[in-house]
């Protein structure tokens, strides 16, 4: 990837999640990742949507939202993910 398309998690954090479609899932409220790899895992939703709920989308213990980062296809100012690799 080059320089100018690398992001830091930070610049994550607080982006509203979107498919494809438009549909609005939430927000990105912390990114989960291996730690030995650096490999990103997860994106936690925090303010999930009324539609995002009714998913049946994994959990993390503490209930929160995520949904799997290998679902992510662009970031800028939105996060956009294939909802078809989510449901």
């Amino acid at each position: 990837m080059p320089e100018e398309e690398k992001k830091n998690s930070k610049d994550l954090i607080g982006k509203t999640v979107v498919s494809k479609a438009g549909k609005r899932y939430g927000e990105v409220g912390d990114v989960i990742f291996e730690a030995k790899s650096g490999e990103l895992i997860h994106v936690v939703l925090t303010n999930p949507t009324p539609y995002s709920e009714k998913l049946e989308l994994e959990k993390n213990s503490e209930g929160e939202l995520l949904i799997s980062f290998s679902a992510v296809i662009a970031v800028g100012d939105f996060v956009v993910i294939a909802e078809e690799d989510i449901v």
